[in-house]
């Protein structure tokens, strides 16, 4: 397949470079939407001599989205690699953008044992900044287990510049999501509205150092998440840690539990173990698509020196 490759595409070889940086195995599927990003990907693996199965998820959520998702499958298959159509229903919830990631990663889970995706330092930079606004700092690993799917991100270091030249020097046309232009979601202000006022305030991009922060504070996580909690993290360990090593180990045993994590969750849960004076349980949420059944509320609560998350009316 190499002649198929342009000689000159300097845009393509920075994609390239990052699926060899990422140590991607041989076989290997990458979630593709048909976006710039994720062909940039595909022929990457591609062209890097990787057996790539292009897995295209189909949400039902817009019009002409099978369409879309054939489409893509299509344009994989031209790459020299092998697809499938995914279709998955999206469950209600406060947000669509949760409930379809949750519902994307839990298809793919299902279809392959290692899922390349293409996000992007740009994406690792809105990240961060999103996570800010939220109270708590965030960024992507190169990998990662979300859903039940392993991740890799082989481009988490090349700019969307850079796919979306490697598209047009292979000739390949990208969809354009209109939800990456829907000012109703908040990662594409950031996008289109914030990051540009952001250059200009410092006089260049700054891109590179947002990315750069937020996979610092993504190695720092795992680092501080690693200790095993056990199906019931016992309240008298979790006292004797520092609050910081705390936080994310219950942040880490809610997320396991299908919980969605919140600072004043999370401060509430903390103090069954370090401020313990017998006080009720701490009411919780589950996270989109692990709704409890109907008229039930989660809660977390100290059973014999020991976290335990119940529910009940």
């Amino acid at each position: 397949m190499e002649a198929f490759w342009p000689r000159h595409s300097p845009h393509f070889l920075a994609c390239r470079q990052g699926v060899r940086a990422a140590d991607t195995p041989h076989q290997v599927a990458v979630g593709l939407s048909g976006g710039a990003d994720s062909l940039a990907l595909t022929a990457a693996l591609v062209a890097e001599g990787h057996e790539v199965t292009a897995l295209c998820v189909d949400h039902g959520l817009q019009e002409g989205s099978a369409a879309q998702a054939r489409r893509a499958a299509a344009q994989a298959e031209k790459l020299g690699a092998y697809a499938r159509v995914l279709t998955v229903q999206v469950a209600e919830g406060e947000s669509l953008e949760a409930a379809a990631r949750v519902a994307r990663y839990r298809a793919l889970a299902q279809h392959a044992p290692l899922i390349a995706v293409a996000h992007t330092a740009d994406d690792q930079a809105e990240t961060l900044l999103l996570g800010v606004l939220r109270g708590k700092a965030s960024g992507m690993s190169p990998r990662a287990e979300i859903e039940g799917a392993h991740i890799l991100r082989p481009l988490l270091n090349v700019r969307r510049a850079d796919t979306l030249g490697a598209c047009a020097e292979l000739g390949l046309e990208p969809w354009s999501d209109p939800q990456n232009f829907d000012q109703g979601f908040r990662r594409a202000r950031l996008r289109h509205d914030i990051l540009p006022q952001l250059n200009d305030i410092v006089g260049g991009d700054v891109v590179p150092a947002l990315a750069q922060a937020a996979a610092d504070v993504a190695a720092d996580d795992a680092a501080l998440t690693s200790a095993p909690l056990g199906p019931r993290p016992d309240c008298a360990e979790l006292a004797r840690l520092a609050e910081p090593v705390r936080r994310r180990a219950l942040a880490s045993w809610l997320v396991a539990q299908h919980v969605k994590v919140t600072r004043q969750g999370l401060r509430d849960i903390a103090k069954l173990c370090t401020q313990w004076h017998g006080q009720g349980a701490v009411a919780v949420a589950a996270e989109p698509g692990f709704e409890p059944k109907s008229g039930q509320r989660l809660e977390v609560t100290r059973v014999g020196g020991k976290l335990a998350l119940l529910s009940g009316r």
